[in-house]
């Protein structure tokens, strides 16, 4: 039967193996399977071996060390314990426990998208007069002593603090204001005050959930860390993310 095998295989094609493209020949030989296991096999193998010596350079002396003695002082022959700022909030806590990190970018994108509709209604022009004007005017030394701003802009003085609606006199004298019930105004305030209130609150929520959401994103990074352990750089808080320093992997 061995023979008749042997006779079937005596016509059959030779299948040559892929060899580099044309144009990634300048990358050397294309890497095959049996080149891919030999080298992930030393990776594991020089990992596993860092690993053990990490160990042993910790573990050298156990009874030297232990990890209170980085928490707590001695003052006075008095054992104090040190106080640490809370990384996380409360609410910080409660999401990171109990939602996974899809369910915080997605609450992220809602809040987001809500924000641009709101300052899509609003003009902000209340926030851009508390802003400090830079405006710079070039005049000479004689001019300078007799400057005057709102002739220089030709409009009323009590509107030189505007940054929008700053009318030119020649304007104002055209303006016929229209009468506008009180009552309707007052509404008309309380309405914008209540859109500019939920706008900082969405504000603020949006900025404590992309906080949440890199936390996150960065103990699923920490957890994938399979050799060496990345190094902090910065604590993180309660407004912002802690900030590691990755060690630099060749992926291929």
């Amino acid at each position: 039967m061995s023979s008749w095998k042997k006779a079937a295989k005596a016509n059959q094609k030779t299948h040559k193996e892929r060899h580099q493209p044309e144009s990634r020949k300048h990358l050397g030989l294309l890497e095959k399977k049996k080149d891919y296991k030999k080298r992930a096999e030393d990776y594991h193998e020089k990992g596993a071996t860092l690993k053990l010596l990490r160990k042993r350079t910790l573990d050298k002396n156990p009874d030297e060390f232990y990890f209170h003695m980085v928490n707590s002082r001695v003052k006075d022959g008095v054992h104090h314990e040190i106080e640490k700022e809370d990384e996380h909030t409360v609410e910080q806590l409660k999401l990171m426990q109990t939602q996974d990190i899809k369910y915080v970018n997605m609450k992220r994108t809602m809040e987001s998208r809500r924000i641009e509709r709101l300052q899509s209604q609003l003009h902000m022009t209340d926030v851009a007069d508390k802003t400090s004007n830079t405006h710079i005017f070039y005049v000479d030394e004689e001019e300078a002593k007799d400057f005057d701003l709102a002739k220089r802009l030709d409009t009323h003085p009590s509107l030189l603090n505007r940054k929008s609606n700053r009318p030119r006199l020649s304007d104002l004298n055209k303006i016929s204001l229209p009468e506008v019930d009180e009552q309707v105004m007052k509404e008309a305030k309380k309405v914008k005050e209540k859109t500019y209130k939920e706008l900082s609150k969405r504000i603020e929520r949006e900025k404590q959930l992309t906080v949440v959401q890199q936390k996150m994103e960065l103990k699923r990074h920490l957890h994938d860390a399979k050799i060496m352990k990345p190094k902090r750089v910065q604590k993180g808080t309660k407004v912002s993310a802690p900030v590691y320093k990755f060690q630099y992997m060749r992926k291929k």
